[in-house]
């Protein structure tokens, strides 16, 4: 099976580099899915959660908070801001953070606390 090597960055670290057959992201231009072979893109991340499914029947999901996409030559490079990888989340921490930020009509924070809710597998 054909696949294409991925780099997630963060601004402070490298989140994780490998091999995979698609990945799901969120750009200003709607959700957008990579595969072997798609033609090159160079795109704004929104905040959302980023599927990066393994050839191996795996699938590792990240909450991704701003950035940009860029896929070349079977490379993709997700440089984001922000980044966090489902088994990283705090979901009590993360719930709470998104009624606080319903309560003080805080629209961006309230993205972020339900973008790393959705990444984390918990439905809001």
């Amino acid at each position: 099976m054909a696949e294409l090597h991925v780099e997630l960055v963060a601004a402070d670290r490298k989140v994780w580099s490998g091999e995979a057959t698609i990945v799901v992201a969120r750009t200003t231009d709607g959700d957008t899915g990579i595969q072997p072979g798609h033609t090159p893109v160079l795109g704004v991340l929104e905040s959302g959660p980023v599927t990066i499914r393994q050839a191996d029947g795996t699938t590792i999901v990240a909450a991704v908070h701003g950035g940009f996409i860029s896929f070349a030559n079977n490379e993709l490079s997700l440089l984001a801001e922000i980044v966090e990888l489902a088994d990283e989340i705090d979901v009590a921490r993360a719930e709470r953070a998104l009624e606080r930020a319903g309560a003080e009509k805080d629209a961006a924070a309230e993205r972020r606390a339900d973008t790393r809710l959705r990444a984390a597998g918990v439905g809001h």
